[in-house]
């Protein structure tokens, strides 16, 4: 195994390790539990950590706004929510995370996809309660820091266990990932149809190739409201440091 994603494994246990077993999240990627109590003993500097939040802080932001935002409005934004720092730096850590703008061009409204296509209604509306496994489902995406960029995790979690059913990585954050960790949860659980699966408005969740794998496997796909934490809480309190 590379020894970046070896530590970027190491720092998504960390991070999640009051809320799951840490030997259950070693087995689950394939790590040893040893390496990791080894790993942790080790004392990462204050310019580290300060590092990775504002990286995190910049995904957070560039997921928010579908890319659209460059260094400039990013740093803005980041200042609005208390977190000070320079359109330079968010530059530098954009290209080390591999993000970039999305260009826009404006198009003809002939044949012009109607907007909001793809956004689904909140079925959920906070209440992440199930009476029975595999009746609700959420999905979201994180990143695990390499010392060259970043690996990004996609993960379902059922509701009534809080256990993770699927999951999938993969250096880019694609329609194909979160579809590859949601056919990885259906070959595990097998739930029935009429399976609620509900994340936020992500590019990926709004694909069409995505939202018709769903579709065939009887599964009812709900989102969140637009930049609005609390309509997935059990999944941020999953990924969130």
């Amino acid at each position: 195994m590379l020894e970046g994603a070896r530590i970027a494994k190491y720092r998504f246990i960390q991070k999640h390790a009051e809320i799951y077993p840490v030997r259950l999240m070693c087995k689950v990627l394939g790590i040893s539990p040893k390496g990791y109590y080894e790993w942790k003993k080790r004392r990462k500097s204050q310019r580290a950590i300060d590092q990775e939040i504002l990286e995190e802080a910049i995904l957070q932001v560039y997921k928010e706004f579908k890319g659209r935002y460059g260094s400039p409005r990013i740093a803005l934004e980041l200042c609005k929510r208390g977190l000070f720092t320079s359109k330079n730096r968010v530059a530098r850590l954009m290209q080390r995370i591999g993000l970039a703008a999305v260009s826009y061009r404006k198009r003809s409204r002939i044949g012009r996809k109607p907007k909001g296509s793809g956004i689904m209604d909140n079925l959920v509306k906070r209440a992440f309660e199930a009476k029975t496994k595999n009746t609700l489902w959420v999905g979201d995406i994180t990143y695990l820091p390499l010392q060259h960029g970043f690996l990004y995790l996609a993960t379902y979690i059922d509701v009534f266990s809080r256990k993770v059913v699927g999951w999938a990585m993969s250096t880019r954050m694609t329609e194909q990932l979160v579809i590859d960790a949601f056919l990885q949860a259906v070959g595990r659980e097998r739930p029935s149809a009429g399976l609620i699966v509900h994340t936020d408005r992500g590019s990926q969740y709004t694909s069409r190739r995505y939202q018709s794998t769903l579709a065939a496997h009887g599964a009812i796909l709900s989102m969140s409201r637009l930049g609005d934490p609390y309509d997935n809480a059990v999944m941020e309190s999953f990924t969130k440091r």
